[in-house]
């Protein structure tokens, strides 16, 4: 279950409009639309906590792995890093379609490639001139 059709079936089953939800989290009744239909989720930590408040159940039961990993790129990074780890996710997918690989396998290779992915944009960002930085202090 994706997490747009988590977030629709618990909203139907809490009987709660899109809007009523959208009030309830602080974002857009557009928002809301667009993560139950067009496949797209928070870019923030804190935005999952209030739907999982909202729709009272566990920030868990909505966060899969994949989803935390590119919500921490997004934090980290912007947007230009979540779209990175998206692809890089989804590059990794399309490598076990023929499948050998148990799934245990398959775990292990998805959390070290997450894990190299942020440590090597964690060391890129120590090389990067300071006014192309984000979230830099003004002097």
């Amino acid at each position: 279950m994706t997490f747009g059709e988590k977030v629709r079936s618990l909203r139907k089953e809490k009987k709660m409009s899109q809007q009523e939800l959208a009030s309830m989290v602080g974002v857009s009744y557009r928002t809301i639309r667009s993560w139950e239909v067009e496949g797209r989720f928070p870019k923030q930590n804190v935005l999952y906590q209030k739907l999982a408040d909202a729709l009272q159940c566990d920030v868990s039961y909505l966060m899969s792995e994949d989803e935390a990993f590119i919500t921490e790129a997004s934090e980290q990074f912007g947007n230009r890093g979540a779209k990175q780890a998206q692809q890089i996710l989804e590059q990794a997918a399309a490598m076990f379609a023929g499948g050998s690989l148990t799934d245990e396998d398959k775990i292990a290779f998805m959390d070290e490639i997450q894990s190299l992915y942020l440590d090597s944009k964690r060391r890129a960002k120590k090389f990067t001139p300071k006014k192309y930085l984000k979230n830099q202090e003004e002097k």
